[in-house]
């Protein structure tokens, strides 16, 4: 892909009412779905990207539940306020996203994931960074905890790309942005 081709591209799942996790940053009805042999077309989007860009506590989430962050080798972008050294391709960034953002898509090289969570996307959203968005929608009301949409944000025009039915109740959106 060419420096100019590069997209934001949200990837993430949240429940029917919203959230991206309870009020305790849980993140269990996430397994309501789960089935053997199903990943709901996450290992094709990872092939389609070759950076990450995530907050701090998304992070540290994944981090918490046993796991290294899977990145490949790729770098990964940690939305930070504290200042903290890299470990390897893992980069801790304080600085302003807006910048970032554009640094990488100047860059060459494939699509940018956000993995989330709640904040950066909001934030990503009001700079209308967000080139797609992949909304697996959890057949689950939470009820209250992280949302996924926070008001305040500019109105934002998107195109329905697809959209897919999967046997455990999950439904996965695929949304572009309509440029103006």
């Amino acid at each position: 892909m060419t420096p100019n081709n590069r997209k934001v591209i949200l990837y993430i799942a949240m429940s029917l009412d919203g959230y991206i996790a309870n009020d305790n940053d849980g993140l269990e009805f996430l397994s309501i779905v789960e089935q053997t042999g199903e990943d709901y077309g996450y290992n094709k989007f990872v092939k389609t990207i070759d950076t990450v860009i995530m907050g701090r506590r998304t992070y540290d989430k994944v981090l918490s539940m046993g796991v290294e962050y899977p990145d490949n080798g790729n770098p990964v972008y940690i939305l930070t306020r504290t200042e903290r050294p890299d470990k390897g391709s893992i980069k801790f960034y304080t600085g302003d996203l807006k910048e970032l953002v554009f640094k990488l898509k100047s860059e060459p090289g494939k699509n940018i994931y956000c993995d989330g969570g709640g904040e950066v996307v909001n934030a990503l959203l009001q700079d209308e960074l967000i080139d797609e968005l992949i909304i697996s929608i959890i057949p689950i009301l939470v009820g209250r905890g992280v949302p996924l949409f926070k008001n305040g944000r500019p109105e934002q025009k998107l195109k329905l790309v697809s959209s897919k039915a999967f046997d455990k109740g999950l439904v996965q959106l695929h949304y572009v942005k309509i440029e103006e």
